[in-house]
């Protein structure tokens, strides 16, 4: 694949306008509801303008104010009903178990990824059979809103680079990592060896650089798939390319479950805890990204505090494995720690971020009775996905809760925004994502 044409994730020629409801969020506390706004895109993807309280009557003012000439592009008249929300950002994915969603579940994790996942994503060392499946896999989480997602690939070093292409040829912001291991799993799939798994991953980094030379929309990220898989060499490795690329990502699954945190504690007993392995290794930092984070001690918190780790928040597979495993996700906030939902796929069975976001209710409420109140449950306007700010890059939902045969609660004349907004995010679904923007460029199907 060609490097990256500046030119290529336009939505044309022209800017984007829209006028009607705008909803973001400023901050995690609060969401905002902007009504009769004029926001514009430019032809770069980039946010030129957001007024709200406009009369109709002001539009051609405005655009005339900023250097356009009026009536040039059309503008987009959203009727009540109709707003825009920024764009989902899934943070954990594991893109090849798309086709074992909804397999395995009441499984303890070691159990279903023996039983079940290593032999599926086995199935990708056939190029063929991973460009099928990528291709699906980015359609459909395109389809689901998610403008932005952190991919778990296979071992296969080729199957990864094939990912990456399908992200950047449909549009989807992606953060692509081949899954290092080379031990503790099945000999039929397992990296051969610390040198070839190293090799690939620097393969991965310099294909994603060579097709998208600015990281427009791909970054690698290196992807230790857990310390059970990666001997202490592969590990040090993997903390040597971490050092030599400092802007690189890191993903890792951290504390997810009881019998991974013994087996590691095994396999690495001169570490009291994961913290202290994986800050040995080098691959703690602010650039890391830990999945799960179920069972953590008071000095494991404060360390990804001081490191400035964020967390990956899985609340469905977190509840639909062998255990209900509630992550303390309120005691994280209240820490600053950085926190973002991920569907876990195929761990988690929905790729719906909608309804990652609604069982992450559900999982605070059971904390906040485990805690006997301590831990608040989680509100509405903490289902934070970004904002509109001007200079951000356009990154977007459209949503359409009117005149559409679906599972959603009807809208009634008299509802307010805020009414209709959180009956979509409560039983909303896809059908109600009539467009999705990335960088300005329509992606959805």
């Amino acid at each position: 694949m060609d490097a990256l044409d500046k030119n290529s994730l336009q939505a044309s020629g022209l800017p984007l306008a829209f006028y009607g409801t705008v909803i973001h969020s400023r901050s995690l506390e609060s969401l905002e509801i902007l009504e009769k706004c004029f926001l514009l895109v430019d032809i770069s993807g980039r946010i030129q303008e957001l007024q709200s309280g406009v009369d109709p009557s002001q539009i051609n003012t405005i655009i005339s104010d900023l250097g356009y000439t009026p009536d040039v592009f059309p503008v987009k008249y959203l009727e009540h009903g109709k707003f825009l929300c920024p764009g989902f950002v899934d943070t954990h994915n594991h893109a090849p178990q798309w086709a074992q969603r909804g397999v395995g579940r009441g499984k303890a994790l070691l159990d279903w990824l023996n039983e079940v996942t290593f032999a599926h994503e086995a199935k990708f060392a056939d190029s063929e059979y991973a460009e099928r499946m990528y291709t699906s896999c980015v359609t459909g989480l395109l389809s689901q809103g998610i403008t932005t997602a952190s991919y778990y690939a296979s071992l296969h070093g080729k199957a990864t680079q094939i990912l990456a292409n399908i992200c950047l040829d449909k549009g989807q912001r992606a953060l692509i990592g081949k899954c290092n291991m080379n031990r503790n799993s099945p000999d039929w799939y397992r990296d051969e060896s610390v040198e070839g798994s190293l090799h690939e991953t620097r393969e991965l980094i310099q294909h994603i650089q060579n097709i998208d030379p600015e990281s427009q929309l791909l970054k690698a990220i290196l992807t230790p798939r857990f310390a059970i898989s990666c001997e202490p060499d592969l590990l040090s490795g993997l903390g040597v390319i971490s050092q030599e690329y400092p802007d690189l990502p890191i993903q890792t699954h951290f504390n997810e479950a009881q019998q991974e945190m013994s087996f590691t504690r095994q396999l690495f007993p001169e570490f009291r805890t994961e913290t202290e392995l994986y800050k040995h290794f080098g691959l703690l930092n602010e650039r890391s990204i830990l999945a799960h984070c179920i069972f953590l001690e008071e000095q494991e918190m404060q360390t990804i505090e001081d490191l400035r780790c964020g967390v990956a928040h899985c609340p469905i597979s977190n509840t639909t494995m062998d255990a209900f495993m509630v992550a303390p996700i309120r005691e994280y906030l209240r820490r600053g720690i950085k926190v973002g939902l991920g569907t876990d796929c195929g761990g988690g069975h929905a790729i719906s971020m909608l309804e990652c976001m609604k069982q992450a209710f559900v999982v605070s409420n059971a904390r906040q009775m485990l805690t006997q109140g301590q831990d608040p449950a989680l509100s509405l306007p903490e289902g934070k996905t970004g904002n509109f700010a001007i200079g951000k890059e356009f990154d977007a939902l459209e949503v359409h809760t009117v005149d559409l045969e679906g599972a959603m609660t009807p809208v009634e004349e008299e509802d307010s925004i805020s009414v209709i907004f959180e009956k979509w995010i409560m039983t909303g679904d896809d059908r109600n994502i009539a467009k999705v923007y990335v960088r300005g460029r329509s992606v959805k199907l």
